[in-house]
């Protein structure tokens, strides 16, 4: 199901064709029909002839509600320009050819309407001509114009076949998978609460769904759903719609408001556009000027950064930093409008190139322009890049949200950027959802080399007699989740990057290298070992003779193992016991305390601390007041 949208001069018959065509009066409210003038979105729908139910969004053309018009011709597939014969080409026809040509609505037809006036053929011709001239350069160009007369029904079918033409031609709205409704109607029906309208983008809503209305991210879920007045189960990308949400007030929603899928969006209040001023604009769009900005149904002042200029003068084009005063929920290659709030004007209008930039841009720096030109003209396959290059290392949703391509065609994409070296596969999802797959680009990866390069020399610096970095200190200066973490140490360990063990990570080049003082103190101390093997000195011991640094380095490199916060023996011995404890038990079935400290010559204190040491590592299991080999009990 497709939306068409009228729009016009102000009583030029737009209502009138749309309740000729569909039956139904668009003008809802008592003002509107007191005065003959729509002042809000009216919604009608019609029956093609080919069967395919068409929305109709009647819209007003009085200047006094351009927004309220702009509110509804944002997502249509297709216009429908309505010039009366007897006044033909007006001051708002020109501004709202002006919108269609801005928000690039390729598919249109003019309309001439109230031909009932006119006996004159002669005169008729020559509305047409100027039409012609108006439509001159403009998207609408080449459109049909169709001469109707809503009061006698004159010519009503051949726009009906024109109408079914036109959306035949037109290519049906994408779903990306991230559904989006831009609210330009909310309201209230006893028995059914809270009630929201607008043309569904990007996606698919069902009834049941969980749903978060932006931007103040209010839950809600999908109670019913109604498209073109059917009550339906489901609603699909460019459908108009009607949902019945709950748990959530009327008074919580208002126009421009946007009902999504969680997870699927967030909102922004910086993005860059590609803009152009029309010819006719009184003025330029300068640096740092306050603008209006319209797009979906909603309405929010902005600060515009004009990029690589000072200002776009009336009839060019250019490249500028938008900064909003309230969140948008808005994607890549979505279109808008700006306009003057005083003197109230459009000016231009433009596309979005990137909703999400991180920083306020250097307005003269060429590198910054360079990437929006990728963004705005590349390929889906430079898109898609560019995108992966700006987020650096991202899940497969966050890089098809930014670069707005179709997750088929990404999926499509993707294996090709892998082949060839572009981009890196990170980090397989929980549960292999493609979606929550991680995906990294080169420079992302270079960087992140370099940077634990940086780091890694820092702390060799800071201590020399460290064999390396812990691996979870690492990770945390990185600022990098596990499984990515994951991936780089396996990488880095199959390409020998870095020196990796199981709990530190080194340069390559990096040598623990003791001081003659030092290792006069580590000799001496290695003496006191020797004389005593099985009674060695205390942890404090070694720590007030060597230093906490120069212990922990022997540590480090396994010259000493601390059996528990008191006892450490040197790694030859504690190997040899450890071997003699094991026979020992296998010979006999089970060890004692007494038992080992017979065996060892020792005391009771340093037979518990290395006993407790076996069961910490899995060798030994304690039984009551024995110990035995922990395998034999998981063999029995």
């Amino acid at each position: 199901m497709r939306v068409i949208g009228t729009a016009g001069h102000v009583d030029h018959g737009k209502s009138s064709l749309v309740k000729a065509l569909t039956g139904t009066n668009p003008d809802r409210l008592k003002e509107e029909i007191a005065r003959e003038m729509t002042i809000e979105l009216g919604f009608a729908w019609i029956n093609l002839p080919n069967g395919e139910e068409v929305g109709i969004v009647d819209v007003p053309g009085h200047r006094d509600f351009i927004g309220n018009m702009l509110a509804g011709i944002g997502s249509i597939d297709a216009v429908l320009l309505i010039i009366a014969a007897d006044e033909g080409v007006m001051p708002q026809t020109r501004e709202h050819l002006a919108i269609i040509d801005l928000l690039q609505i390729d598919a249109g037809i003019v309309v001439m309407t109230k031909t009932d006036l006119i006996s004159d053929s002669d005169w008729l011709d020559l509305v047409e001509l100027d039409i012609r001239e108006a439509l001159k350069n403009t998207i609408m160009e080449h459109a049909s114009v169709v001469r109707v007369s809503s009061f006698t029904g004159e010519g009503l079918d051949i726009l009906i076949e024109e109408i079914l033409r036109t959306l035949e031609k037109k290519k049906k709205k994408a779903d990306l998978g991230k559904p989006r409704l831009s609210v330009d109607r909310v309201f209230s029906l006893s028995g059914f609460g809270t009630i929201v309208t607008g043309t569904l983008l990007d996606g698919t809503f069902q009834v049941g769904d969980e749903v978060i209305v932006f931007p103040k991210t209010t839950k809600s879920r999908i109670r019913g759903i109604q498209t073109h007045k059917h009550k339906a189960d489901f609603a699909g990308p460019g459908t108009r719609t009607a949902i019945n949400l709950t748990g959530i007030d009327v008074n919580e929603i208002e126009r421009g408001d946007v009902v999504t899928s969680p997870g699927k969006y967030s909102t922004t209040k910086r993005f860059d556009a590609f803009v152009r001023i029309l010819p006719e604009s009184i003025s330029s769009l300068n640096h740092n000027q306050d603008v209006k900005i319209f797009v979906g149904a909603k309405e929010v002042l902005s600060r515009a950064r004009v990029l690589g200029s000072d200002a776009i003068e009336p009839g060019n084009k250019g490249w500028v930093q938008f900064e909003t005063n309230s969140p948008l929920i808005i994607s890549r290659t979505d279109r808008f409008i700006i306009r003057r709030p005083s003197p109230a004007e459009t000016i231009g209008g433009g596309e979005v190139v990137n909703p999400f930039p991180e920083v306020r841009h250097k307005r003269f720096d060429k590198k910054v322009i360079q990437k929006l030109e990728a963004y705005y003209i590349g390929t889906p396959e430079e898109i898609l890049t560019q995108a992966i290059f700006d987020l650096e290392v991202a899940t497969f949703d966050e890089i098809v949200k930014k670069a707005r391509v179709e997750q088929n065609l990404a999926k499509e994409i993707l294996p090709r950027l892998l082949t060839s070296g572009v981009v890196i596969h990170v980090a397989t999802s929980i549960g292999h959802k493609e979606e929550d797959a991680i995906y990294g680009s080169l420079g992302w990866y270079a960087n992140t080399v370099a940077s634990t390069k940086n780091i890694c020399e820092k702390y060799h610096e800071q201590y020399p007699l460290r064999s390396g970095i812990p691996r979870e200190e690492l990770r945390r200066k990185l600022r990098f989740s596990s499984n990515i973490f994951l991936f780089l140490l396996e990488k880095w360990d199959q390409e020998k990057t870095f020196c990796i063990t199981k709990s530190n990570l080194a340069l390559n080049n990096h040598k623990v290298v003791f001081s003659k003082t030092e290792k006069l103190k580590i000799d001496s101390l290695l003496e006191l070992f020797k004389k005593n093997p099985y009674s060695t000195p205390g942890v404090k011991d070694c720590i007030n003779t060597l230093g906490e640094e120069l212990f922990s380095a022997l540590l480090d490199q396994e010259i000493f193992v601390q059996v528990s916060n008191e006892i450490v023996f040197t790694k030859l011995v504690y190997d040899e016991m450890l071997s003699q404890v094991i026979t020992y038990i296998e010979l006999k079935g089970e060890m004692t305390v007494a038992q080992f400290r017979d065996l060892f010559q020792t005391s009771r204190k340093y037979a518990l601390g290395f006993l407790e040491k076996m069961d910490s590592i899995g060798v030994t299991f304690r039984d009551g007041d024995t110990r035995r080999l922990l395998q034999r009990r998981n063999s029995q």
